[in-house]
């Protein structure tokens, strides 16, 4: 094996159109038995660290993380078809998931805050589950901040599809947590300014790779077939 690549998926793979927010909102109502005050703050985070903010600025005791975990699922499972009636897969993005997954020596999963079940949710809305490995992926139930997900994602890829030790492992996101993630870990990052940080605010992060999008399937291919080379 030569490569592990782990792609975000909000404002990186899709666009979610608000959805992703909704989500957050009914759980929430779900367990507090009324609205949250204010929108949920993702940026990047995980699910953990989202549902605990959105307690706390409402004052409110944060929850049994199984008790979220579940309104979180049932919350996801619930606006499936608003998800692919209102949101999109990006530009680019089902190309480059179909030349990556035919290389037989690369894994090519997810690195996600959304927990599993909605970020199964959100790739399935748009038909790009079959073009990632989801099992390898690490999600927002498996640890509490983004870098401590790369770990999560190297063993299962060990554990699963035999990874060797040492491998590089390349995350693909949108946010300078992605970038944060990529550098603590020693990793590789691949930034892409399809959401709401300009190329920048991603370079002032440490990115050394900051593409507009992944509309350039060969620029993309090219980076990543570099990466496993070394």
């Amino acid at each position: 094996m030569e490569l592990i690549v782990l792609w975000d998926i909000d404002h990186t793979l899709i666009e979610n159109a608000g959805v992703s927010k909704e989500i957050y909102a009914a759980a929430f109502t779900a367990l507090a038995q009324r609205a949250p005050a204010g929108l949920a703050r993702t940026e990047g985070r995980t699910d953990r660290l989202i549902m605990r903010d959105m307690f706390e600025r409402n004052g409110l005791a944060e929850p049994d993380w199984t008790a979220i975990e579940r309104a979180l699922s049932d919350a996801g499972k619930a606006r499936l078809q608003d998800l692919s009636r209102r949101g999109t897969a990006l530009p680019g993005v089902r190309e480059v998931l179909k030349e990556v997954s035919v290389h037989s020596s690369w894994v090519s999963s997810v690195l996600t805050g959304n927990i599993a079940d909605n970020a199964r949710v959100k790739v399935a809305a748009f038909g790009l589950d079959p073009l990632l490995d989801l099992p390898v992926g690490a999600y927002g139930a498996d640890a509490l901040q983004r870098p401590g997900l790369v770990a999560v994602a190297r063993e299962r890829a060990r554990r699963l599809r035999g990874a060797p030790d040492g491998v590089p492992v390349v995350l693909v996101g949108d946010t300078p947590r992605d970038v944060e993630a990529a550098l603590s870990t020693g990793s590789e990052i691949i930034a892409v300014a399809s959401g709401v940080h300009s190329p920048q605010e991603l370079a002032d992060a440490g990115a050394h790779t900051v593409l507009p999008d992944l509309t350039d399937t060969g620029q993309v291919l090219g980076i990543l077939e570099a990466l496993s080379a070394r």
